[in-house]
């Protein structure tokens, strides 16, 4: 059996990129740090990341051709202490979220170990064209 792809159907035209949207964002996905997706309104959403360990200055906020990208790097204060148990994660992290058109990054908040990252998305204006036929 054979793999569809959106190019594989006629009536799809221009969707090829969200292909490979798809794909590369299918690549990248690991456990760490956990995090939620909620929607606070019709066209409100929150990106919330539990980032315990993190400061402010640990973590870059990016939007990369249409795509939100979160680091965070650690930087290592552990020279000289001696951990009996070492259970607190403390690695770097890249977490990536695909934004559609119109999805716009607004705030980025700390609170409590967790990083929340807002998002709007503008409201859809109904479109409505008519093509005129020309003789020919």
């Amino acid at each position: 059996m054979t793999k569809m792809t959106l190019g594989s159907y006629p009536h799809m035209l221009g969707f090829e990129q969200l292909e490979r949207l798809l794909e590369r964002t299918a690549k990248g996905s690991e456990g760490y740090p956990p995090f939620n997706i909620e929607q606070t309104s019709d066209y409100s959403y929150r990106i919330t990341l539990a980032v315990a360990g993190f400061g402010e200055d640990d973590l870059s906020i990016t939007v990369e051709d249409r795509q939100l990208v979160i680091r965070g790097r650690n930087s290592d204060d552990t020279e000289g202490r001696i951990f009996l148990h070492r259970g607190i994660a403390a690695r770097q992290f890249q977490r990536s979220f695909v934004l559609a058109d119109g999805v716009d990054v607004g705030e980025a908040v700390m609170e409590n170990g967790l990083l929340h990252v807002d998002l709007t998305r503008s409201k859809p204006d109904m479109v409505v064209q008519t093509i005129s036929i020309k003789k020919g």
